[in-house]
């Protein structure tokens, strides 16, 4: 095969052309599909909003339709108002002119009958309204939500590390659609039925007196001027308030997603204060823009107002000197009233439609954004099948991420089909990026890939990773089950398929031990399962995608001696035939390969099998020896052997120095730790938002309490709006009184009234402002507060909480985010319209009563039927919401681990296979969404049809008043006016019920968190702290059993002593419980029975903050925070180390030196989950942060199983420096990390069965401790 390719003997690999220079890429090109705005001239965020008609971008066919039917809806609904004044005209002359007559009962009724038909008309209406703009906009955020997960798992991998987060996404999936969806939803049809109502207003006041209507539109101009600039600056706040909740969504998922990092360094105080700090910025952002909007309404007012006073002027002037009538000139002001009103109650729509378009930008320019590197692209080269040779030709890459540092420069690399490679070298030295770049994870800058010499961009990207299988050193497994985890690799995969890539894995044996086998789900982040299962699983997955090529980046790493050799074992037979690149520290996983490879920096320094004797390879080969012969020489002998060899290690390390420059260059891992997952559980999560119902608004209100001040003076504010349009109604009946009066008193009075009406407009301007402004106060505050009040208590939740699939980082994300703004529908706007709505009806029904108090009492007893109406749609809309809000978190859920682990996504193709998934979960809260529609439209239009039919009522029973005797005409038209006011208060609240009912199941979601007992608080004071502490750590008599898993025993009766100041290392094979020895040590959780003390004090008993305080976590897969390295190493005191500090901890940890030859030194951002960095130099990062905590236990979980052989040497040089005069648990397969324990405890079934020293237990005839130790050697040897 080599021949044929042109390839013989020892060119089987080509060394980096080191004359080839590449170019640096620019710091402001676009590279990898990055868009250029990101770099350069990013456009200001404060303007970053989309135009309103693209909202509607993404509207299908039935879409259309539907818009155009709720159109008409919201149009006929509209124009049924100014219909309603014309009837009101012929109502006055029926009443004028037959007040004494007893025809006034039968022409009256003729006239209040056309009331019920035009109630019938606006019912009909008011339904196609409501009904087709909710299904409409419920069906477009469906498909927007969609078409953006879809987008955002086409994307390269460099946009994950530039542009997004895991957090951003899912706060803008579960928050930003539901800003979106409101604003082109049943707020549309709201707006239009408005505006139809306004417009029709001025068209019916132009049929009955064009001049005064002429006259009247002159403030037109000051009314548009005013709701433009309210509405503009309105949009740019909103812009600036939603990046803050995008960047505080990135803060929910980081902390969640590594909750037992921050519990391990009792990080939530740091994570509050960061959530709080961008909750302030977006507080800020709310209230400011219920200022403006205040104000903009109330400019909005005072002009209506004058307008109003200038009606009544010009309209005496016109009786006066036009010869119009009374009825002419009333019919046109109440025409115009009833237009212009419409004015001040689109401003929620305006908000809305602010808030959809700042929501959408973000969201339509990912949607839009085509990368480089096209996941969905069908173009390019499928062939029958590829042979496997794989070429790197002049390559030259840097990260997108840190363009200005080169990590490959004139890279040349040859594989013939059917070999094994192995690349090795130091941790960052460049390997994993080889595995990226196959994989098309990124496109070199310059260079080319090339299989079976065709160029890797010319194939179908989804073709040619589908014959490609990796298997990585953090193993990324979906929160589904093992069964669903291994079926990724192979679309369709039959049961016995699975099985045998199980057997193959050497995991069936675990799996079986599994109370479901097969079907035992593995949490989030694979947390149910031990490292060396989760791996075993991967691998499983790896080997039923049957891939030609098999790409290894440590996949033996996190395995004990035993399971990696059956591991390597099936590694072995699968490799046969097949191109395989296996990326490794330890030497005994590559000794086999065909080829080796010596990788550092970015070039590859030797090739070939130990060709020289002073080479690279061969020095990392003795560095290696080093350990292994440390490991089989028993200490009693040879004792000066191990010294001197101990002596020589220095030297070694002098000459690899040489042989190769021991600068190391930062680059990412080949996979992103962040563990995804894919909800698909058979039963869905049971949320506890669904009991929506029993939560009262008392004790959501209670929450306002600080702000009561703000409140009141914000209520009074609401009465005084309320007051204002009853106070119009009684001066319009006294203006139409004025009319009929003779000229001279005609002339006075209508200057009174109309300064009057100034005044009225003043009280607005003054009102209204302090209105909305304190309310946004009090209503920002409670979103802040809640959103605060949750997220603490969630950090403070025990950890077994989080291993439930509904407490994982997406659902908890999305419910911090869409539930805390639904709250504002019982705060803020809502609250204060219900003020003024009551208010209004009931300063309508006094007017009424003191007018006619028999008319009153008749309509007031047709009042209940509008509000039976309102009753039920809003119990119905509570059922929906909380069922769809409950599903839609579970589709959240979905997207939120997709993104999270979307390197395994890419690499396995499973985009299609996530979307199939997702569609699936938002089929029901869709349908859901719909009847809601439906539902609310019945509701509405009822509502229109009531409140037309008791205008009928009334107008009947005053006329048989007016003919009886006890009633005037007058009174008739104060009742008219007054209860017009009152109703359209009533349906004005009526209509919060949608609003109302989905904040209710927002609140019961809320306080189902926020009334959570913690089982282990690690915010509770309470508890015992020693003064001095020893580090004496014992477990008595302990048993186990993890939360989530109580069929299965971890722990029957386990004792263990470990001494102050000792070393205990547990050993035993993958999944036999020794990492759970350190969760319990941190009291993560609770035992069945049995104790744990420190120094003789139960660990119950101490104070938690304090007890996790005294310990140092290193774990096997460390988990970096998406900010500086800085500041992750600080993170291990609190945040709160200074400089020398920091710099002394990386010293110790071997990692300064990486860090500085960073372009950013310590400044430099290592990305989400640490991506940026390699394993080992995420290890030392780890190592760094747990060192400058200083802690008097140290716990090491594998803490040095991703570093190579030298890094290895020296932090695990660094770490024997620190261990001195410390407690310390070692968790370790490695034998070498294990020999100089003071005891070594092998774990086995939930028992300790053997412990001692090394040269004890090893002489021990037939113990499991020696069987273990001749499986790594042989192992290691093999």
């Amino acid at each position: 095969m080599a021949t044929e390719n042109g390839l013989k003997g020892d060119t089987d690999f080509k060394v980096a052309s080191t004359s080839k220079s590449c170019k640096e890429p620019e710091k402001g090109c676009s590279m990898n599909g990055e868009n250029k705005k990101s770099e350069t001239g990013k456009p200001d965020e404060k303007t970053n909003t989309v135009p309103f008609y693209k909202l509607f971008a993404f509207a299908d066919p039935t879409d259309i339709l539907l818009m155009i039917v709720g159109t008409i809806g919201a149009i006929g609904n509209g124009l049924s108002m100014p219909l309603m004044t014309i009837l009101f005209g012929e109502l006055t002359d029926s009443f004028g002119e037959n007040q004494n007559n007893n025809e006034v009962v039968d022409v009256v009724s003729e006239v209040a009958l056309k009331f019920v038909y035009l109630g019938v008309g606006a019912a009909v209406a008011g339904f196609l309204q409501v009904t087709c703009w909710m299904v409409t906009g419920e069906r477009q955020a469906a498909r927007i939500r969609g078409l953006y997960l879809n987008t955002i798992l086409r994307q390269d991998v460099a946009f994950f590390d530039v542009e997004t987060n895991t957090g951003e996404v899912v706060g803008r999936m579960s928050g930003d659609t539901v800003l979106i969806q409101d604003a082109l939803g049943e707020k549309v049809g709201k707006f239009l039925q408005l505006m139809s109502l306004f417009i029709g207003g001025f068209v019916v006041a132009f049929i009955k007196g064009w001049l005064l209507t002429l006259v009247l539109l002159s403030s037109i101009p000051f009314l548009v001027i005013a709701g433009a600039v309210m509405s503009l600056i309105i949009a740019n706040t909103a812009s600036q308030g939603q990046n803050a909740y995008a960047k505080a969504a990135t803060v929910v998922e980081q902390t969640i997603g590594s909750i037992r990092t921050v519990a391990s360094f009792t990080g939530e105080k740091q994570a509050i204060s960061d959530y709080n700090k961008f909750l302030v910025s977006a507080y800020k952002s709310g209230v400011y823009q219920g200022s403006v909007s205040g104000l903009g309404l109330g400019m909005v007012m005072l002009i209506m107002f004058c307008s109003y006073a200038l009606a009544v002027w010009f309209g005496g002037k016109m009786i006066l000197e036009k010869g119009y009538t009374g009825g002419q000139v009333v019919s046109v002001i109440v025409a115009i009233m009833t237009g212009s009103m419409s004015l001040g109650q689109a401003s929620p729509c305006i908000n809305a439609f602010a808030s959809g378009q700042a929501a959408a930008f973000k969201m339509f320019e990912t949607i839009e954004r085509k990368p480089n590197i096209d996941a969905y692209d069908t173009k390019g080269k499928i062939l029958e099948d590829i042979r496997g040779d794989i070429d790197f030709r002049d390559v030259c890459f840097s990260y997108p991420a840190r363009p200005e540092e080169q990590i490959f420069s004139g890279f040349s690399l040859s594989i013939p089909s059917g070999t094994t490679a192995a690349l090795v070298g130091q941790s960052g030295s460049g390997k994993s990026t080889v595995i990226s770049l196959i994989e098309r994870f990124y496109d070199p800058q310059a260079g080319e890939v090339l299989i079976d010499g065709i160029n890797l961009k010319d194939f179908q990207l989804n073709w040619i990773r589908g014959k490609i299988g990796l298997v990585s050193q953090e193993p990324v497994l979906f929160t589904s089950s093992i069964r669903d985890n291994i079926a990724y690799g192979k679309e369709g995969a039959t049961s016995e398929e699975i099985i045998a890539a199980a057997e193959l894995a050497n995991a069936a044996k675990f799996i079986d031990k599994l109370p479901q086998g097969l079907d035992t789900m593995v949490g989030e982040h694979g947390t149910q399962l031990s490292g060396g299962q989760k791996q075993r699983v991967a691998i499983a997955r790896a080997i039923l995608k049957d891939p030609r090529i098999l790409l290894l980046d440590e996949a033996t790493s996190a395995l004990d001696a035993e399971s990696e050799r059956t591991v390597q074992e099936a590694l072995d037979r699968i490799m046969v035939n097949r191109t395989t690149v296996i990326v490794a520290h330890r030497l005994s996983t590559v000794r086999n390969a065909q080829m080796i490879a010596v990788v550092h920096q970015g070039k590859m320094v030797e090739k070939e099998l130990l060709k020289d004797p002073d080479g690279a390879y061969s020095q990392l080969i003795r560095l290696q020896e080093v350990n292994k012969q440390l490991e089989q020489a028993p200490d009693d002998k040879n004792g000066s052997d191990i010294t001197e060899k101990l002596l020589r290690q220095s030297s070694l390390e002098i000459s690899l120095k040489k042989s190769i420059c021991r600068g190391s260059t930062g680059l990412p891992n080949g996979q992103n730790v962040a563990d995804s997952v894919l909800t698909d559980a058979a039963a869905p999560p049971t949320i506890p938002s669904v009991q929506a119902s029993e939560v009262s608004i008392c004790r959501l209100a209670s929450l306002n309490k600080p702000e009561i001040p703000v409140l009141l003076i914000g209520t009074i504010a609401s009465i005084v709006n309320g007051l204002i349009l009853p106070t119009y109604a009684l001066l319009l009946s006294e203006v139409i009184k004025t009319f009929y009066k003779p000229p001279n008193e005609l002339k006075t009075d209508s200057r009174f009234w109309a300064l009057i009406f100034m005044a009225l407009g003043l009280a607005s301007l003054l009102a209204y402002p302090t209105e909305t402004y304190l309310f946004s106060i009090a209503g920002c505050k409670l979103i802040r507060r809640v959103r605060s009040m949750c997220f603490e208590k969630v950090v403070h939740m025990e950890i077994g909480w989080f291993d439930e699939p509904e407490h994982s980082s997406g659902s908890l994300g999305a419910r911090l985010s869409a539930d805390a703004a639904t709250l504002r529908a019982l705060v803020g706007d809502a609250l204060s319209q219900m003020v003024q709505s009551i208010v209004s009806a009931v300063a309508g029904l006094i007017i009424a009563f003191v007018a006619s108090w028999q008319l009153a009492l008749i309509v007031l007893a047709l009042f209940p039927l509008i509000g039976i109406d309102g009753y039920i749609q809003v119990k119905f809309m509570k059922g929906f919401s909380a069922e769809a809000k409950m599903m839609y978190e579970e589709a959240s859920q979905v997207a939120n681990d997709a993104v999270g682990g979307i390197r395994t996504i890419s690499s396995f193709c499973a985009e299609e296979k996530v979307m199939r998934l997702y569609k699936k979960k938002c089929e029901r809260p869709m349908k859901t969404g719909i009847r809601r529609g439906l539902i609310s439209g019945i509701g509405f239009g009822l509502s229109f049809f009531l409140m037309y039919s008791v205008y009928a009522a009334s107008f009947y029973a005053g006329a048989q008043l007016v003919e009886h005797g006890h009633a005037t005409f007058s009174d008739v038209f104060q009742v008219f006016f007054a209860l017009t006011i009152a109703a359209v208060a009533i349906t004005q609240s009526s209509s919060f019920g949608s609003d109302s009912s989905k904040a209710k199941t927002a609140a019961a979601s809320i306080f189902s968190i926020i009334d959570q007992k913690s089982k282990i608080d690690p915010g509770d004071e309470s508890g015992v702290t020693l003064e001095n502490v020893k580090g004496e750590i014992e477990l008595c008599h302990v048993s186990f059993k993890y939360p989530l898993r109580p069929d299965i025993q971890i722990f029957q009766d386990l004792c263990l002593a470990i001494p102050a100041g000792k070393t205990v290392a547990l050993v035993g094979e993958s999944g036999s419980g020794k990492s759970t020895v350190i969760s319990l040590l941190q009291r993560f959780y609770d035992l069945g029975s049995g104790h744990i003390t420190l120094d003789g004090v139960e660990i119950q008993k101490l104070q938690l903050k304090w007890l996790r305080q005294q310990m140092g976590l290193v774990s096997q897969e460390p988990v970096l925070f998406n900010d500086t390295i800085r500041a992750n190493i600080a993170y291990g005191k609190g945040g709160n180390a200074t400089e020398a500090e920091i710099l002394a901890a990386a010293e110790l940890a071997n990692a300064h030196k990486f860090i500085s030859s960073l372009q950013q030194g310590y400044d430099t951002v290592v990305g989400e989950r640490g991506v940026q960095l390699s394993g080992g130099q995420k290890q030392r990062v780890a190592i760094a942060r747990a060192i400058i905590k200083s802690p008097k236990i140290l716990l090491l979980d594998e803490a040095t199983s991703a570093l190579d052989a030298e890094s290895e040497q020296v932090v695990q040089d660094a770490l024997d420096r620190v261990m001195v005069n410390r407690t310390t648990v070692v968790v370790a397969h490695r034998l070498s990390t294990i020999k100089n324990a003071d005891v070594i405890a092998v774990v086995r079934n939930g028992v300790i069965v053997e412990k001692g020293k090394h040269e004890t237990l090893i002489n021990i005839k037939d113990c499991s401790y020696a069987s273990l130790v001749a499986l790594h050697l042989s192992a290691s040897t093999a």
